[in-house]
């Protein structure tokens, strides 16, 4: 009863790696797991005398992405330097936009419990990574790995327009979305490609006025982020209940605990000493740069769901499975041009293909098998070559070896026996072996014909036709 006296005010700040092959002011490589410290030049690493130059393909991603999420683009931007002192901060400050940001006034659309929603984006804008301290396993030591650093970021800033902990986690799975449709950044959180930070804080239902937010950090998957936001909405409300003030800081997620502590008091923007850099030039984005870009967008995650149902006739839960992924919705449509049943098509890979990525904890772009691969294994069963049972054990093999289904079919003999004298002996004799289950079937009891049916099939191996199996039996019974 007393949660439902205050109100959850949540915003969200999304820090997404771009998917460049370069950093955002030098020419070193942004590969993920290289050795310590050996994608770094003297410009990355700050080190005196050196110049920035902008790579024009962060930019292009970042219009990308202000284009997917409904934002105006700037025609004037600039770059700054914010100061703060930190080992993983090899100049001192970070490269980064405040006050003219690359893109504003976006939004992207939710569905809760069936309702739509508007989540407004504030602003997105460029900046460059810091680098990663490893502590080591002493506690006396810690090292730094200046790889990340200069690595091109954006930063996407919403509105605090969510209102429940599922709402953010809601938003945050259609902003991954869109983001690895328009292919801006992989969006791998285990390898620190999208980091997100919370604020959150409550009021009084009905109050206008916002409480003491506070900063939430170190979560590292969209469920953990939902928890956190949970027990701090506890947390923040059993403070108030007791008469205790909400103090402004961050705080930390331990996820063993399921709990939030405190890191440190926050600080104000103000205290990074922002000033324009230098040695950067603003950049102007023209009407004919933004045209340019926005002829190349792909098609986003909820034009391509209406179009499978409204042309494919899927419906809209297996259209939303599919298309929850660019690579699973593009797997699937690259098998329909060789195999045309749209519907077939989307119960194998909603069915079997996400059953084993799962079961093998795997992506859709680690697959051995191409879209051909179950097309293939399609026209064998439709063509009645195997049996839809040992279809199914045809595609676990390919997928975990890698063969093709027909190399298979032929490697172990697994073709479909639809011979009529042979199936015509095998039911005869599974007649003559079992007198009490064909009298049952007699006398009305239809369980006893599928138990028939499953004898045959056992003494097949399961490679009888089973259509024929039913013809044979029912005229020899």
């Amino acid at each position: 009863m007393i949660m439902s006296k205050y109100e959850t005010i949540i915003g969200l700040e999304v820090h997404l790696e771009l998917s460049t092959k370069s950093k955002i002011f030098c020419a070193c490589s942004t590969s993920f797991g290289s050795e310590p410290n050996s994608n770094v030049c003297p410009v990355c690493l700050g080190q005196p005398g050196v110049l920035p130059v902008l790579n024009e393909e962060v930019v292009n991603r970042g219009i990308r992405a202000a284009l997917a999420l409904n934002c105006s683009l700037t025609s004037y931007s600039k770059f700054d330097r914010k100061n703060y002192f930190y080992p993983d901060l090899p100049k001192a400050y970070q490269i980064s936009q405040y006050d003219l940001p690359l893109a504003k006034n976006g939004h992207l659309e939710i569905e809760i419990e069936g309702e739509k929603k508007i989540i407004g984006i504030t602003r997105i804008h460029l900046e460059e990574d810091a680098g990663k301290l490893v502590h080591g396993e002493d506690g006396k030591h810690s090292f730094v790995d200046y790889n990340r650093t200069g690595v091109p970021l954006i930063e996407i800033v919403s509105e605090p327009d969510m209102r429940s902990p599922q709402e953010a986690r809601l938003y945050l799975e259609k902003l991954k979305r869109y983001l690895q449709y328009t292919e801006v950044s992989d969006c791998k959180m285990e390898e620190g490609s999208l980091r997100c930070d919370a604020n959150i804080s409550i009021r009084p239902l009905g109050s206008e006025e916002f409480g003491t937010k506070i900063e939430l950090k170190n979560m590292n998957s969209f469920k953990a982020i939902e928890k956190a936001l949970e027990y701090e909405v506890k947390r923040q409300i059993k403070e108030v209940t007791a008469g205790k003030e909400i103090i402004q800081e961050t705080r930390r997620f331990d996820e063993t605990k399921q709990q939030t502590f405190s890191m440190r008091s926050k600080e104000e923007a103000h205290d990074y000493r922002y000033f324009p850099d230098p040695d950067l030039p603003p950049v102007e984005i023209s009407s004919q740069w933004i045209a340019r870009i926005q002829e190349n967008m792909p098609e986003l995650p909820d034009a391509r769901l209406s179009r499978f149902v409204a042309e494919l006739n899927l419906s809209a839960y297996d259209a939303g499975v599919i298309t929850s992924s660019k690579k699973l919705a593009d797997f699937f449509e690259q098998c329909l041009k060789l195999y045309p049943d749209a519907k077939v098509v989307a119960n194998w890979i909603m069915g079997e293909l996400l059953r084993l990525l799962k079961d093998n904890n795997m992506q859709v772009d680690n697959l051995k098998i191409t879209p051909d691969y179950l097309a293939e294994l399609l026209i064998l069963q439709e063509k009645g070559t195997i049996s839809g049972k040992i279809a199914k054990d045809i595609f676990k093999a390919s997928f975990t070896t890698g063969k093709r289904p027909a190399t298979i079919v032929d490697e172990k003999g697994l073709k479909q026996i639809s011979d009529l004298s042979l199936l015509e002996d095998i039911v005869k004799e599974v007649i003559q072996n079992n007198p009490q289950p064909v009298q049952e079937y007699r006398q009305g009891k239809k369980k006893a014909f599928g138990f028939l049916v499953g004898q045959v099939m056992k003494a097949t191996q399961g490679q009888a036709n089973p259509q024929i199996v039913n013809e044979i039996l029912k005229k020899k019974i």
